[in-house]
């Protein structure tokens, strides 16, 4: 039984470890959110927000970089890259859930809704979040942290012109 569930780990060890650093983002995004707030009284709210939706995205791109996509490349170009590409694709991915979450409200008014006693907003904003947790890892996957193949120096190739 240990033995298939090492085999079973490595074959989805990537999704995996996303997933629950996925779960530790959200912990960070929540509990920079309630120290914040408890600390402001309440009167800072969209600052706590915006606070720790930054904590987590830091959060979340050390935490991609290093164990789930195991970036190795630490150099400020590939810094400036990543980092600009995945704080750029979790803005268009909150955007969306924003979005999906305005049209959940407002248009549909789900909030007037329950399905199997459950608040219709906290349906949409489920999965919402899971369609942005799915989006965010392909953007992660292909894109943000896709491996790219090592281009040879000149030194490398003995300084001949190539």
């Amino acid at each position: 039984m240990a033995q298939r569930l090492r085999n079973l780990y490595g074959a989805y060890r990537e999704e995996i470890s996303y997933l629950f650093f996925g779960v530790c983002t959200s912990a960070v995004n929540y509990g920079v959110f309630v120290w914040l707030d408890i600390l402001w009284k309440g009167r800072g709210v969209l600052a706590s927000n915006l606070i720790a939706f930054a904590a987590a995205v830091a959060f979340a791109y050390v935490t991609n970089k290093i164990f789930v996509f195991r970036s190795r490349d630490w150099s400020p170009a590939a810094l400036r890259r990543e980092v600009s590409a995945f704080v750029g694709a979790r803005l268009f991915s909150f955007g969306l859930e924003e979005l999906g979450m305005f049209l959940a409200a407002y248009v549909w008014h789900l909030g007037e809704r329950t399905f199997l006693g459950v608040d219709g907003l906290w349906i949409a904003k489920l999965v919402l979040s899971i369609l942005a947790t799915v989006l965010n890892y392909f953007f992660s996957k292909f894109w943000i942290f896709r491996n790219r193949p090592q281009t040879e120096t000149r030194r490398e190739r003995g300084g001949r012109r190539g």
